[in-house]
């Protein structure tokens, strides 16, 4: 059974919808913004200031406003260093054909950028009644047409970026906020549930989770770069998750035997590895093994989710033995700003 068999007619409905709204003013202004900042200091010009204390990383404004970004016009608009990798369809495609020829499931969950979900907290132009993702929607498009199976997360994350509990960004760091991983890792798990493997792993580990509330004051990325003391430090909730057990309550820890890997970026780490990550076992691994009944295999690199995630999966040298599942999440800015798009012999 496939995961999101209806995501190709959904997306075509929404593409239609996009006919009747024009986002261009608001892209083009991210660009503008992305290219003055550019122009700046090497560190802090990678910051962009919005509204009411909110900070925008100017790569990934960039990524939003370069249009389209594979095919022929990859290497035009692409940060690759090798131009040759700047089509990041290839790699996605290559990466599938070997998934499936072990019959593991692969899932692309691509994390839409702040801009996307909270538009005008950076510009005067955002759109009222569209999605201003244009470029990545029609890119979703073209990978479930060629039987990628992506989640966007873009309608959802829209429908709930006002809920009390917070917003789904951190205003002052580049990484998305612990309300959106919750609700992201509810949306794979409500996917995934009813798959018969992971019925019945779950049922034969019995494990048991549960979530205790904690508050942070943070150090974000953003305001770390921008580098002003007179802007006040974000504060968070998240929600810390730990096994139930025998002898008390123990941190969530990466599951080597999983049937289902965690890969990506540093998405896959914030708020659930500690040290620059912030916090620990509040992230997407900690969440994802409470909404599956067990813990995923947990592939994330601090650097790009593109190439670099996928060659520590090749080192393993397993041929994705006993996988049922890879979740690939990472940045929208990956699409461009990764240093490129290899294709990597994970299977042979």
């Amino acid at each position: 059974m496939r995961i999101l068999m209806m995501m190709g007619i959904l997306t075509c409905l929404t593409l239609r919808s996009w006919a009747r709204n024009d986002v261009a003013p608001f892209v083009a202004d991210l660009a503008a913004k992305a290219a003055a900042a550019e122009k700046g200091d090497s560190i802090k010009g990678r910051v962009v200031p919005g509204k009411e204390g909110w900070l925008f990383f100017a790569p990934e404004l960039r990524s939003l406003g370069v249009g389209q970004f594979w095919g022929k016009e990859a290497a035009k608009v692409s940060h690759a260093s090798n131009p040759a990798n700047a089509d990041p369809l290839p790699a996605i495609l290559d990466f599938k054909a070997q998934c499936d020829r072990t019959d593991v499931e692969l899932l692309l969950v691509p994390v839409p950028g702040k801009a996307t979900i909270y538009p005008e907290k950076i510009s005067d132009l955002a759109p009222k009644d569209a999605r201003s993702d244009v470029q990545q929607q029609a890119f979703y498009k073209v990978l479930t047409d060629n039987g990628i199976q992506v989640l966007d997360l873009t309608p959802t994350l829209i429908e709930h970026r006002n809920d009390a509990a917070g917003p789904l960004y951190c205003r002052q760091d580049s990484h998305w906020s612990p309300q959106a991983i919750e609700l992201t890792a509810r949306v794979i798990g409500e996917r995934v549930k009813d798959l018969p493997w992971r019925t019945e792993l779950a049922t034969k580990e019995k494990r048991r989770y549960e979530t205790t509330a904690q508050e942070l004051t943070i150090a974000g990325d953003l305001w770390t770069m921008f580098g002003d003391p007179e802007l006040a430090k974000e504060k968070l909730t998240c929600s810390v998750v730990n096994e139930r057990t025998a002898v008390g309550a123990s941190p969530v820890e990466s599951w080597r035997d999983s049937p289902v890997i965690l890969l990506g970026d540093s998405h896959c780490l914030i708020f659930d590895v500690g040290d620059d990550m912030l916090v620990k076992n509040a992230g997407l691994a900690s969440h994802l093994a409470k909404a599956l009944g067990f813990p995923v295999d947990l592939v994330g690199v601090r650097g790009s989710g593109a190439t670099p995630a996928r060659v520590n999966l090749m080192r393993r040298k397993d041929n994705l033995a006993g996988k049922k599942l890879i979740i690939w999440c990472f940045t929208v800015r990956e699409f461009t700003e990764a240093q490129g798009w290899q294709k990597v012999p994970i299977v042979k």
